[in-house]
């Protein structure tokens, strides 16, 4: 996970000298700002609103939570981390690529982006692994399921990520270009070999660690377990909709940063692939942002509990409060649950 930052000023002169050499200067067409700003204002919305509610709800819990409760509460803490300052990259879009909130805004964004975006991964993860040793080792791995070991996990993890990314507190982030302000995390990260390193220890353990766990889960199921229908067909939910996230929300960036990096300032690229590089990095980067959107559905399929409340919730409402149907629910509820069935 380390990110070892490089003076940001001589990054982007070099950047810029590449493209002069050919003529090829950086286009900010205002449809597709407009078109981000819009995009990041909506993600906002629902981000915000998703994760606000899991975190109430997960916070209200009564009783032992499990460890999957845990760590998919700590992941609506990093979702709502970077949920807060979006805000500010919708701003920057709509006022035409002019970053006007200063140096240090300008840091705490590109070190928030970073920091959602690989604590998700692992916490993700995490999800996997304690699911994959609730189906196939449920008995065996009690001892080691329980809520106080997620929570140290979960606390390393966050010491981890913020010690790796914590150089873009303390480096240059900003430059003048053209007139207008700069925020080099948006969309003009550094571009060197010791990046496409880093990009690949971050994302390549938790990725093939929660693939392999879910494999293996898919198999268990497959052949047979202990779980009735309703909670096969909802872990398979649950399956699917962690891997699109990683497929739709942080697949892409990598593979587009990894690309970018490899070819961006080759002397034989085209001025017209160097803009679908910068077009395809702007894309992808603001893909990883709609995890905090996605999320609170993963709360829905893999929390019981969340489920459960949500459900009393909607209910409560349908019914103008009824106290027997909202009591009726709880008692289903409680019924159901199980150490295998918090999917």
């Amino acid at each position: 996970l380390v990110m070892k930052m490089e003076s940001p000023p001589t990054v982007l002169p070099t950047l810029l000298s590449n493209q002069s050499v050919k003529g090829c200067v950086p286009v900010d067409n205002t449809v597709e700002n407009m078109l981000f700003g819009l995009y990041y204002i909506i993600i906002f919305l629902l981000a915000l609103n998703g994760n606000s509610l899991a975190l109430w709800i997960f916070s209200r819990q009564r009783g032992t939570s499990s460890p999957a409760n845990v760590f998919l509460m700590h992941l609506a803490v990093a979702d709502l981390s970077y949920v807060i300052i979006l805000p500010l990259r919708a701003t920057y879009h709509l006022t035409g690529g002019h970053w006007p909130f200063g140096e240090v805004p300008c840091r705490v964004a590109g070190f928030l982006f970073y920091v959602n975006m690989y604590a998700s991964l692992y916490f993700l993860a995490c999800v996997a692994g304690d699911r994959y040793l609730a189906v196939v080792h449920a008995v065996s791995s009690l001892k080691v399921r329980q809520a106080r070991f997620a929570h140290i996990a979960s606390f390393a993890l966050w010491a981890l990520v913020i010690v790796s990314m914590a150089p873009l507190l303390v480096t240059q982030q900003t430059a003048e270009v053209d007139g207008s302000t700069v925020c080099l995390q948006l969309y003009r990260e550094k571009a060197s070999r010791r990046a496409l390193v880093s990009l690949a220890v971050a994302f390549t353990p938790p990725f093939l660690a929660t693939l392999c766990c879910y494999l293996l889960i898919v198999n268990s199921l497959r052949k047979g377990s202990r779980l009735e229908p309703a909670l096969k067909l909802r872990a398979l939910r649950t399956i699917g909709l962690v891997m699109i996230i990683y497929v739709v929300c942080f697949l892409p960036y990598h593979v587009s940063r990894a690309t970018f990096i490899l070819g961006y300032g080759h002397p034989d690229l085209s001025c017209q692939t160097q803009r679908g590089l910068a077009l395809a990095n702007r894309l992808t980067s603001s893909l990883t942002c709609l995890n905090g959107a996605l999320d609170p559905l993963v709360y829905l399929f893999g929390a019981e509990k969340f489920r459960g409340t949500v459900q009393r919730l909607l209910c409560r409402d349908k019914s103008g409060g009824s106290a027997a149907t909202s009591g009726e629910l709880k008692g289903t509820h409680e019924s159901s649950l199980s150490a295998k069935s918090e999917f």
